[in-house]
């Protein structure tokens, strides 16, 4: 697969959450694997699209038709809205980690994470 823009944005949480020794880290990890997970479903969406296009007909018994926006439209923005929204949590847990925490702080910082939402 060619290297694209959000390829490097990944290589760069990666890169950022090493500097502060977030790798292996519970809360990093699961984080990014659900932001992997969800550019994986966008990517398929966007396929998805592209194949059966913005439009798709739903048929009835009767030989009538009627033309819809494909589902897959709805599912790909609400797949964007939570991807959005991890890499925010993403870059918060990089960003509020000081390398030198322990794992209580880790655990308070996951509290504070937790009700802001």
């Amino acid at each position: 697969m060619a290297k694209k823009k959000l390829d490097i944005d990944i290589d760069e949480i990666r890169r950022r959450a090493k500097e502060k020794g977030l790798e292996g880290s519970f809360l990093y990890e699961t984080t990014l694997d659900r932001l992997l997970t969800q550019l994986d479903i966008l990517e398929q969406l966007k396929l998805t699209i592209k194949e059966h296009g913005m439009t798709v007909e739903k048929s009835y018994v009767k030989d009538t038709s009627n033309l819809y926006i494909n589902p897959a439209v709805a599912e790909y923005n609400r797949t964007a809205t939570a991807a959005n929204n991890t890499v925010a949590t993403l870059l918060k847990i990089i960003d509020s980690f000081d390398s030198e925490q322990k794992e209580t702080g880790l655990n308070s910082m996951m509290a504070d994470l937790m009700h802001d939402e």
